[in-house]
Order: structure tokens, then sequence, then C-alpha cells
């Protein structure tokens, strides 16, 4: 049997397979020549003392026959005539799993998506960086993989109970990720080798019997007695479903307003609004690392940040080491601003997001003072909805349009002080000196000024006007809220319902939305009496 060893070591040792296999030997107390293999199990930094080292857990075989590492087998079925057809309208990472699981079970899924398929998306998103034109079915957020194929591909998450995360990860392995997503404490992507894998998702889902249609948009549900007859796509074709997976995203603000239209509860969800704060890398590198010069053998800094300011968290947020910060609109004549970056994360650059938690009631007394409250009550489920849309468009105007942003710097944003020139930085539509001040609602801004001195005795120097905050990260999570069953995961209302991922509000990135995504799969099994047991939680 396999030994289990836990031991730290340092950044250049893990690096190197030889080394580390010796440094393995000596922790054992054996001669290298016996140990005939291993297999990390989770790796991890340690950047606590002045020397940061990597914590390893390793499965290492001593004197026996090495065996490699177990492949999870996924048992996908030839559904081309399947009795049982699912639609899924969205093909980001909650409809995608949804597809391959239902696949497992039998169950013919059958995908819409409004956007274009990876390669075709990739042009729309060089037009918008480079031209400042958007296609608004075809974007950061709309198109094959959902949001995280083009801002990331982060694969961890804070739930461990949404599901089975090693199951998500060895389905990402399987499609082509690197083998090093296994065990890594924060597995990553990258955004240059995301898009292959999900297109070997979908062809293995078109392998199977499966359908996956691309701009093709959900414009209606077809409604009789209280149940699901179809849905409207394109705003002419009909098509007949028996269920429909509805896993659009957090920025499909028509399906939020069709439901409403339709009479089918939503709710209003919170959510965390602020800007991205961007530094030059070797700094973050200095401050985390406490060096001159970052150690060759570890990967870019990142960071981690959190404060209560007047009674609300104020906190980083999809931070992005060696990242990029890109346009992430969804409609003309708005502003949104995300990050990402690639596998290496080997871009000169750090970002993050850095947000305040917005609640129902600020978004009606800022909507007030603006005097933009007569469409809404203040209980409207959309009212959030209807803020985000609205703090977006102020952003845009201050960036002077083609999607170029309104930035300060740092210590300049703090004093209210405009920001007679910007640093160098990684936004490829360009900034334009701005007082956020009259770009920001006053209780985020507010809240967010006072949080960066705190946040620079944490971190000493990251309060510098070295870097600088660019408007507006509006976009960390849905501002709706659409309710379902805890047990059967329908719609209340209607039964055929099933929301699901970011857009339903059960999910917060690529692998949550995954696994709600299998869980809705299996609820839907369930309901088709294919599958008897729930496999996973019911914790939502």
């Amino acid at each position: 049997m396999p030994r289990v060893i836990d031991f730290k070591t340092l950044p250049s040792v893990a690096a190197n397979q030889i080394a580390l296999k010796k440094e393995i030997a000596a922790q054992l107390a054996v001669k290298e020549e016996e140990i005939s293999g291993y297999h990390l199990l989770k790796e991890s930094i340690d950047a606590r003392s002045r020397q940061p080292s990597i914590i390893i857990s390793a499965d290492v075989y001593v004197k026996e026959t090495f065996s490699p590492r177990k492949k999870q087998i996924f048992n996908r079925q030839n559904v081309s005539e399947s009795k049982h057809r699912v639609l899924i309208a969205g093909a980001g990472p909650a409809g995608l799993f949804a597809a391959l699981r239902l696949i497992e079970h039998g169950v013919k899924p059958i995908i819409i998506e409004r956007g274009k398929d990876v390669r075709a998306r990739r042009r729309d998103l060089a037009r918008l960086n480079k031209e400042g034109i958007l296609n608004p079915e075809s974007n950061y957020c709309f198109g094959e993989g959902g949001a995280g194929t083009y801002s990331d591909g982060k694969l961890y998450t804070r739930s461990k109970k949404r599901g089975d995360l090693q199951r998500i990860l060895e389905i990402f392995h399987e499609f082509g990720a690197d083998e090093n997503i296994l065990y890594r404490a924060h597995p990553h992507i990258g955004t240059n080798h995301l898009p292959k894998i999900i297109a070997a998702m979908r062809e293995q889902i078109l392998q199977c019997g499966g359908e996956v249609h691309f701009e093709t948009k959900l414009t209606d549900l077809i409604i009789s007695h209280g149940h699901l007859q179809g849905i409207q796509i394109n705003q002419t074709e009909i098509i007949k479903a028996n269920a429909l997976i509805l896993a659009t995203g957090h920025s499909a603000r028509d399906i939020f307003e069709l439901l409403h239209h339709r009479n089918i509860k939503i709710e209003s969800k919170p959510f965390a609004l602020g800007v991205r704060i961007e530094h030059p890398q070797t700094l973050i590198d200095s401050i985390q690392y406490h060096c001159t010069v970052r150690d060759p053998y570890l990967p870019p800094a990142a960071y981690s940040l959190v404060e209560q300011v007047q009674g609300k968290g104020v906190f980083s947020f999809c931070m992005c080491p060696g990242g990029i910060i890109a346009p992430a609109s969804t409609a003309d004549n708005e502003l949104v601003v995300n990050g990402w970056s690639p596998s290496k994360r080997n871009n000169p650059f750090a970002n993050s997001g850095m947000v305040v938690a917005v609640e129902q009631k600020d978004a009606w007394q800022w909507m007030k003072k603006q005097k933009l409250h007569n469409s809404f009550s203040e209980e409207d489920p959309l009212l959030l909805m209807a803020f985000q849309q609205q703090v977006e468009t102020v952003a845009f105007n201050a960036g002077g349009g083609k999607f170029k942003a309104p930035a300060q710097r740092v210590a300049d944003f703090f004093d209210r002080k405009y920001s007679s020139s910007l640093p160098a930085n990684s936004y490829v539509p360009g900034l334009n000196s701005a007082s956020l001040h009259d770009v920001l609602p006053a209780f985020i801004e507010e809240r967010l000024r006072l949080a960066l001195p705190i946040f620079g005795k944490k971190m000493k120097g990251y309060f510098t006007n070295e870097a600088i905050v660019v408007a507006t990260e509006s976009r960390t999570s849905s501002p709706v809220r659409i309710p379902r069953d805890v047990s059967s995961l329908q719609h209340p209302h209607l039964p055929e319902l099933y929301p699901c991922g970011e857009g339903a509000g059960y999910a917060g990135g690529i692998v949550s939305a995954a696994m709600d995504g299998e869980k809705v799969a299996d609820a839907i099994a369930i309901s088709l009496g294919i599958l008897k047991n729930q496999a996973y939680p019911k914790q939502e």
C-alpha cells in the first residue's frame, strides 16, 4: 500500500521531479531507489515566513509496483434515440455539466446558446477591445463556456456543500486541463487554455447524441394551465419541452424581465459592486513573499482582503495575478470591467475586484436620490438589477465612450483628487482620468475609500499611487434569484422549470456552477424515475 506523507519544501525542490523524489526519500528515511513512484495529493504555498515554502501531501510507493493515478470513469451513453429530452438554456459551466450528467443518465440534452462558439466569440472580443464595438450576444459574458471562458478559469470554491468538487476537476482534466488542477490548492486553467477544453466538452455532447445550437436565444416561454409546454427561440421558432434547465448566467437581464413579465416568481438578491484595482505584479510579489525579487519557482502572488466598514463588507473578488482588466459589458452605453489571467499568469500587472455589499434598501435610497425610482417599488425584484444597470451607465459616460473606463490612482481616489496622469496598465480599450466620487454611489465610494488605507496596513505598500482603481466591477453575482424547491429543484410555480447556476442565484463561479448543473441534472433524473437516490447534498 502507498504511504501518505506530508511535508514542507523549497519552491525549487517542488518544481523539480528529481529533487522532489530525493526530498521524499529523505522524509521517509529510505533510499531514493526504493521509491518506485508517487502521486501528489495536495500542493499549496506557505508564505508566512521570510522564506516561502511549498506544503505537499503525496501518496508514495516504496518497494512496490507503482500504480498510475486512477482516472474516474464517466459512463456516458448514446442518447440520440432517448425518449427523454431536456432543454438547457445556456452553454456556460452549469449548462455544459448538466448536459454531460444528463447523458450519463441516458437523457438527451438540447443546449441552446444565445452567443457564438468559442472560436467565433474570440473575434467579437477582439473587436470590443480594439475598436470599442460590442456584440450584445457575443462578449465576455455571453457565448460558449459562459463568463468564465474568457475571464480567467479559476477552479475553486468556498463552498464544499454544493457537490463533488473532485469530480468536477476530474472532468476538466478529462477534457484537457493540466493534471495539476487535481491537487493544487487554488487550481487555475487560464483563459488561453479553457476555450479548447470547452470545445472538447461540446464535441463529447454531440458524439453522444446531444444537441448544441449557437446564436439561438430564448425569447419566450410557452405556458398552459401552469405548466411549461415549450419555448420560443429567436422570437419565431417554437420548441416543445418536457423540462427546461435555465442556466443563462448572471447577466441575462432579458430573462429576468421575461420571467417577471410572465408572473413567474423571482426575487431580488444582494450582490456586490465596486471597482477593479490594479497594481504592478512585482509590488504584490514583494508584499506577499517578503522579497525584492520573486523566486522564479514561485507563482505570481495573489491576495485576499476583507474588512467591515460602516456596517458593510468590503472585500477583494476574483483576484488575477499576472492578469488583465477587460471590458465585460453586455449592452452599449454600459461599462463593466472584469479581470482574467493566462495560464502562466505572466503579465506585469495584478488586478482584483474590490467591492462593497449592496442590499435592496441601498439601491432604493440611491435610486430615489437619482430620481430613477418612479418605475419601481421598494420591493421590486428587479430593483437591484436596475441599480446595477444605472451605475454601469454612469461609468460608461465617465469613460468617454468606446468602452474606455474611468480611473484614478489609489491615493488620489482616497483624497478625492483628480489624477493628472495614469500609470501604464493592462486595460486595452484605454482609461480616462475621472473622479470616481462622481461615478460610484456615495455609500460604495465612501466605504472603498475608508477600506483602502486599512488594506494598506494589512499589506504594506498596497495603498499607493502606483496602483489604480477602475470603474466599475458590477457583475460579481446575480442581482436576482429564481426560487426553486430545495429537494426537487423545480420552480415552485412552474414545475418543468429548473433554475440553475449563477444566473438563478445558486452558484458563484465556474466550479460551483458546474456542481449546480450536475445537481439539477440528477434532480431531473429522479423526477423521470431514472435515479432513485439523490447523489448530491440538498443544501442551497
